[in-house]
């Protein structure tokens, strides 16, 4: 099972979440809204994100849903 790390540093209001391992070779996007995506600079795949000016509540995530399992599995 796939683990997601989530970092919230309150001081900097800095919000980090990957889904992947952060490596090193890694390079970073600006999506607009603050929003940040880190991909792998090797292959270009994403890695994580990152939410600058974050606070709990924040309405950048009432779009954001979560879906566990295989992909193509019936339920």
């Amino acid at each position: 099972m796939a683990q997601v790390k989530v970092f919230y540093e309150p001081e900097t209001e800095l919000l980090t979440v990957f889904w992947q391992g952060p490596g090193k070779e890694q390079i970073s996007t600006e999506l607009g809204d603050g929003v940040i995506l880190i991909k792998d600079s090797r292959t270009g795949e994403p890695i994580g994100v990152e939410i600058l000016s974050y606070h709990p509540g924040d309405s950048r995530f009432d779009a954001v849903s979560v879906e566990l399992g295989q992909l193509g599995s019936a339920q």
